[in-house]
């Protein structure tokens, strides 16, 4: 039996290639929900991966979706408080030890 598990999507390229990855934490700006995702492939390589952000929208059925966000100005205000919350944990964990 495999264990299905919440925090992993399975994303289709334009290749029709399917990619594992997890969802490592949602987040909001300016009124509107994003997902940061890591790819599952090459966990065991040395090279880090690089994380993907996708907007959060419903489609009519009320699913949820994964939008790419191809606004350039609404990519560098997500990636920017991404990288702000970021920071913010990493103080956080450096306060703690």
């Amino acid at each position: 039996m495999t264990e299905e598990r919440d925090d992993i999507v399975i994303l289709t390229d334009e290749d029709g290639n399917e990619h594992e990855f997890e969802v490592v934490d949602y987040f909001e700006v300016d009124s509107k929900e994003y997902a940061i995702l890591l790819p599952l492939e090459g966990e065991d390589e040395e090279e880090e991966e690089e994380a993907l952000i996708f907007r959060v929208e419903e489609d009519e059925d009320g699913n949820q979706v994964l939008v790419e966000i191809e606004d350039d100005d609404e990519w560098e205000k997500v990636a920017s408080a991404w990288e702000a919350m970021e920071g913010e944990e990493e103080d956080e964990e450096d306060e703690e030890e």
